[in-house]
């Protein structure tokens, strides 16, 4: 399964990251916003897409920049997943939380020491190690 994240950092230097609501898998850990690509999609058509309906921002495909990516192996009870992740230059609009989440801008240190998926511990080792 293809997926696709949003690394949006501010003009002050914090990344915003999200918290997975109540419900969902991995619950309560915190990972950059995205979603799952579709079939016959482009990654970064369905990396604005999923920005627009998780957080309520446009995102021109030209502010985004492919930086890294992470993948788990296929299990036999699970497909694999591989995370593409694009750093955001640019967007308009005030990104809020529309799909029941919790939204924060974290300095890289403190993104860093949030609880996250596996998957995003290494988007984030990779892309602060990088910036």
């Amino acid at each position: 399964m293809m997926v696709v994240a949003g690394a949006l950092q501010r003009s002050d230097g914090r990344w915003l990251m999200q918290c997975r609501p109540p419900g969902k898998h991995h619950a309560g850990l915190w990972e950059f916003p995205g979603g799952k690509v579709e079939d016959g999609e482009p990654p970064v058509t369905a990396l604005c897409r999923e920005l627009s309906e998780e957080c309520g921002i446009t995102v021109a495909q030209s502010q985004c920049h492919p930086v890294t990516f992470a993948e788990n192996a296929h299990h036999d009870d699970d497909r694999g997943i591989v995370i593409l992740l694009y750093i955001v230059r640019g967007w308009q609009g005030e990104p809020q939380s529309l799909e029941g989440g919790t939204l924060g801008w974290f300095h890289a240190s403190e993104a860093l020491a949030l609880s996250k998926p596996p998957l995003d511990v290494d988007l984030a080792a990779r892309l602060f190690q990088k910036n």
